[in-house]
């Protein structure tokens, strides 16, 4: 499958004035370090690496492209963006890795994955001959858009003629500081909006901080006020029911008292016979 797609890529190159020098034109295993010396033989020349992707898992599937140094991000960038776009499958992205063919070349260098072997959709696709001629097509159409890269613009969408520098995910563990600095402008743009929103959001809860801290100290005072308020009316209700009505029972009683003794002894006097 790869071989043939590439087979193809080198007639339309060469259809288009292309000098194509292939690593191999038959079915057999060519060494990495082998290809990386074939490719490092030219100057001011590119290297394309075709593959077909494979995984433990079925479902996964898509086109990806893969480069190592700053040099052959426009190259990655301007073949994702056509092979991607043309393809009927995901596009998985542009990303950086040290594969040994794109670490040890000194030319740009890119290895695009046209899609899972191991799905069984992108595996139909495949079996079709006008399906590996349209990526071909498409490889193609990327090397020769590959000087109209620009940073400018959206990710996805070309203007007028220019081919838009594709974001990519980092798989490695070394630093490129060409690479940082292409990147360094957006992240910059992004922290600065971070921090704004942070700022304004610490001055949102303070102010909503002191506004509830004022309205709990207002209810405490105004808590405190009817407990003072409550207290003098049970204190003087209290005063009320243990001062009159006590001392009224207490005349009553004494009165009613007097009245029964004068009433005894009434009734002495009556019961002593005459002489």
């Amino acid at each position: 499958m790869t071989l043939d797609v590439a087979l193809r890529l080198r007639d339309v190159l060469q259809a288009s004035g292309y000098r194509v020098v292939m690593t191999r034109d038959t079915d057999v295993f060519v060494p990495l370090g082998t290809r990386v010396a074939i490719a490092n033989s030219y100057r001011n020349a590119i290297f394309v690496c075709i593959h077909f992707n494979a995984a433990p898992r079925s479902g996964a599937n898509g086109i990806e492209t893969y480069f190592y140094s700053s040099q052959s991000l426009a190259l990655a960038s301007a073949i994702h963006y056509h092979v991607a776009g043309g393809a009927p499958t995901p596009n998985r992205g542009v990303r950086r890795r040290g594969f040994f063919v794109l670490r040890r070349t000194t030319i740009p260098s890119v290895l695009v994955e046209c899609g899972f072997l191991t799905n069984a959709t992108e595996a139909n696709y495949v079996q079709s001959a006008s399906y590996r001629q349209k990526l071909a097509e498409e490889i193609a159409a990327g090397v020769r858009g590959r000087s109209q890269v620009t940073t400018s613009g959206s990710s996805r969408v070309a203007v007028a003629g220019t081919v838009p520098l594709q974001p990519f995910i980092d798989q490695t563990r070394v630093h490129d500081p060409d690479l940082s600095r292409k990147r360094s402008k957006k992240s910059s743009k992004s922290k600065s909006s971070k921090h704004r929103i942070s700022s304004d959001t610490d001055e949102e809860k303070k102010t909503s901080t002191k506004k509830k801290s004022a309205r709990t100290s207002e209810e405490s005072d105004d808590s405190g006020g009817s407990k003072k308020k409550s207290a003098k009316k049970t204190s003087s209700a209290s005063d009320d029911e243990g001062g009159a009505p006590k001392k009224k029972s207490s005349k009553k009683t004494s009165s009613e008292t007097d009245d029964s003794g004068s009433s005894k002894r009434k009734k002495s006097s009556t019961t002593q016979p005459e002489n």
